[in-house]
């Protein structure tokens, strides 16, 4: 937590109020889990551009201030024409690049982002570890268990951001993630299904409550090896952990105890779910009492009659 659902959720309600801003100011709490990777003072001045997500990440691309009247092909109207040096054979005289790299912000296991408008930001608290101050308000990320970070990167594909993107699969709505793909791809995994789901590297951003609903609504035991799911039944699997992934997305994602999108709201989806968290209580479906187990240190719910092996 927060998983895809919530991160994207973030996006959306951020993503426009702050496209176009000018950053005004940055302040650094205590340290994240990894350090912010520039000097704070050189991202005063920047323009923010659209925010994007990829899995459990978001980007903020960082935008030099465009030149005056460098929208404007035309010269002025008392302007003499001069003629450009001659440039090497191959090369093309092409206009300063406005791209000034971007911050990749991650939320750990218990942060949040906030955006006050106009000068309405509260004093900083204790779990308040990243304020960026903008002619459009103040993004804050606040962490109380500081799993969270925000890395200035070059670009999406170097530095310290193309090392943390590299290693993530396929998002859930690609149309590359198929069935077949998913089947042949799990053929290769001994490891029980819902540990390959939150893995990672094959679909990003299930997450716990996400693997356990989508494995649930699929009727596919969590314990069961990967390679021993059956082709139909990874085509369930798929659908199901797109239809539970949208529906999260419809209800602003799930609050367990620290997420809020960026207005303050809580998610929903957490009041629908179907076995997460309801150990010993009936299943919705059959009656029989949903058992929990642990799996790689987390919580697994699910109903022993309707998943098998």
């Amino acid at each position: 937590m927060p998983e895809l659902p919530e991160v994207e959720v973030t996006r959306r309600r951020i993503a426009e109020p702050l496209r176009g801003a000018t950053v005004g100011g940055v302040r650094l709490g205590k340290p994240l889990r990894w350090p912010l990777g520039c000097a704070p003072q050189s991202l005063v001045g920047l323009e923010l551009g659209a925010a994007s997500r990829r899995g459990k990440y978001l980007w903020l691309p960082l935008l030099r201030p465009q030149a005056p009247g460098a929208g404007d092909p035309r010269p002025p109207r008392d302007a003499r024409v001069v003629d450009a040096e001659p440039q090497p054979a191959g090369c093309l005289a092409e206009p300063e690049a406005r791209d000034a790299g971007g911050l990749l912000l991650h939320l750990g296991m218990s942060g949040s982002l906030a955006l006050h408008a106009g000068d309405d930001a509260p004093a900083s608290g204790p779990h308040d570890h990243f304020d960026l101050v903008t002619s459009r308000g103040t993004l804050r990320l606040t962490d109380p268990r500081r799993f969270g970070a925000v890395v200035w990167s070059a670009s999406q594909g170097s530095g310290a951001a193309g090392r943390l993107l590299a290693s993530l699969g396929h998002e859930p709505f690609d149309e590359a993630l198929t069935a077949e793909f998913l089947h042949a791809a799990l053929r290769r995994r001994r490891a029980p299904i819902k540990q390959v789901l939150l893995a990672g590297d094959l679909v990003v951003g299930a997450g716990n409550i996400y693997a356990c609903e989508a494995l649930f609504a699929a009727g596919i035991h969590p314990g069961l090896r990967a390679d021993r799911v059956s082709r139909p039944r990874v085509a369930r699997l798929l659908a199901a952990l797109r239809e539970t992934m949208a529906r999260a997305l419809e209800l602003g994602g799930s609050t367990l105890r620290d997420f809020r999108d960026p207005h303050g709201v809580d998610g929903l989806f957490q009041l629908e779910t179907r076995v997460y968290g309801r150990a010993g209580q009936p299943c919705a479906r059959c009656g029989a009492p949903v058992r929990r187990i642990v799996q790689g240190q987390r919580a697994t719910y699910y109903c022993a009659h309707c998943q098998r092996r």
